[in-house]
């Protein structure tokens, strides 16, 4: 996503909790001059806030809030779900994206523009792409996407979210593994792509919501999932 906004002409701040992934997006996406790297944790209040405000000292200015942040679960049953197992996993995947708009919004509010998209998922809209606490936490950044459309919408503040199904991340796919392994091609046997997605396809969709292509474009869920949600019945 970061490449994909630098190549669309954009300057980005890209936040995450370890700087040497950091630094490595940096350089990739064309170095210090084009992109900004913060590490923060986005479900820590005091980060989020020295972050945007690292932002707004250099560039003035936020256009585009794109909370992407997230972890997976175990996949356990919730009975067997930890308490810190939730917490993590709602801190990361809900807790994130609100704090980040909490503390964007006002600067857009000031610009009298801007736009916030939320990478939700086909977990959005129903069980089987992880357990008891991803679910539910993907539930609520749709959610989230929604009210705050409904709240900001009128006062030039697009809302959006792109709900991925299962992407060629290491998320999703362990590092001793390809899309190719027999695990990982049976993930996808019954999806009607019958693929994995590439990072790159939802990035480009990410362009396009920021765009302002998509300037009537409020309130929306985008689902690229290469018909998970159409034809599949079991988990990835």
């Amino acid at each position: 996503m970061v490449a994909e906004f630098v190549n669309q002409g954009a300057q980005v701040a890209a936040l995450g909790r370890t700087l040497d992934k950091i630094s490595q997006t940096v350089e990739l996406a064309g170095g210090s001059g084009k992109v900004m790297g913060i590490r923060a944790d986005v479900a820590v209040e005091v980060d989020v806030i020295a972050a945007i405000d690292q932002v707004i000292d250099r560039w003035g200015r936020i256009d585009l809030l794109c909370n992407n942040a997230g972890v997976l679960d175990s996949y356990r049953p919730a009975h067997e779900v930890t308490l810190d197992e939730w917490n993590d996993v709602m801190a990361a995947n809900a807790t994130g994206p609100f704090l980040m708009a909490k503390y964007t919004i006002p600067h857009m509010l000031k610009q009298g523009k801007g736009g916030i998209i939320n990478v939700a998922s086909t977990a959005s809209f129903s069980a089987a792409g992880g357990g008891s606490a991803y679910t539910a936490s993907k539930h609520a950044v749709l959610g989230l996407t929604r009210q705050l459309c409904f709240e900001y919408g009128a006062l030039g503040i697009r809302v959006n979210a792109i709900c991925p199904g299962a992407t060629a991340t290491p998320m999703a796919i362990p590092t001793t593994q390809t899309t190719t392994s027999p695990d990982m091609a049976a993930a996808v046997a019954k999806v009607p792509a019958r693929r994995w997605c590439e990072p790159e396809e939802i990035a480009k969709m990410a362009a396009f919501l920021g765009s302002d292509e998509a300037d009537y474009v409020h309130g929306s869920a985008y689902v690229i999932d290469g018909g998970w949600l159409t034809a599949a019945r079991e988990a990835f």
